[in-house]
């Protein structure tokens, strides 16, 4: 019996970042989304529903904040984990205020980004397979 993939969204508006992040969710089987916009990424959601999001803070136009706004008033449901290089006093509070599940800060460990997907998609698969 074939398992379907998790499909991850990222979020970022640094190229160099969503690459990165997407050869390292490939390689655990993960089917990967990637946007470098809040309005590209909400956009999406009209024909496309990720089974969680990576979200960056500080984006330039449209913040995670806002994107975090406009999902709750499509009623987007879908976990989010927010990943930032900018840490400010309140900002952990404030996302998840506004509906984030997680909280990460870069540079973060490959562990602790697959950890806070598994919190949650518990059908997220940490093996990563060997890139031939």
């Amino acid at each position: 019996m074939k398992t379907q993939k998790l499909t991850v969204a990222v979020l970022d508006d640094e190229a160099n970042f969503r690459s990165a992040i997407a050869r390292l969710l490939k390689a655990t089987g993960c089917s990967v989304e990637l946007h470098e916009s809040g309005k590209e990424f909400l956009d999406s959601l009209n024909f496309s529903r990720p089974d969680c999001l990576l979200l960056d803070l500080h984006m330039q136009n449209m913040t995670g904040f806002g994107v975090l706004e406009a999902m709750a008033d499509r009623q987007a449901n879908m976990p989010v984990i927010v990943i930032t290089g900018h840490d400010e006093p309140g900002n952990a509070e404030r996302v998840k205020a506004l509906g984030a599940a997680e909280y990460l800060l870069k540079p973060m460990q490959r562990s602790s980004l697959f950890a806070a997907i598994e919190r949650v998609c518990p059908s997220f698969n940490q093996k990563v397979e060997p890139i031939l």
